[in-house]
């Protein structure tokens, strides 16, 4: 039997990652995992009343979170979009669409009644798969 490396965890400068106790990212053997992410930098909502500035916004804030392993956009093999609004489908899907069309991660869009920040339309997730020559 071999040993397995313990989970490796990596924090951002959300303030909700303290105040809920959670990790951005965790590594655990091949996979990376990326908390939902909002499209916040420093606090400060991104691309507010638009949902295309905000997919890429949050995304980017998730890659960030993998870059923390040496991991990009190439790596991703699921994707998940939260929405609070079902109109936004197009934008949210476009932004997408220009981040991982060379990818094609396995995806799920949905529809949720909101978030705790109510300016907020779009929180996303990521996982990633780093393999034996990125652990």
């Amino acid at each position: 039997m071999t040993d397995s490396p313990a989970p490796r965890r990596v924090q951002s400068d959300s303030s909700w990652e303290e105040t809920i106790g959670f990790a951005r990212a965790v590594a655990a053997g091949d996979t990376v995992l990326v908390a939902g992410t909002m499209p916040l930098v420093g606090g400060v909502l991104h691309g507010e009343g638009d949902p295309y500035e905000q997919t890429l916004a949050a995304f980017g804030n998730a890659l960030a979170a993998l870059d923390e392993f040496g991991l990009g956009a190439a790596d991703v093999i699921r994707t998940r979009m939260y929405l609070t609004h079902a109109r936004d489908v197009d934008a949210v899907g476009r932004a997408h669409h220009e981040l991982f069309d060379a990818v094609r991660p396995a995806a799920t869009l949905v529809v949720v009644s909101g978030f705790v920040d109510s300016r907020v339309l779009v929180e996303v997730e990521v996982e990633a798969f780093r393999g034996a020559t990125n652990t």
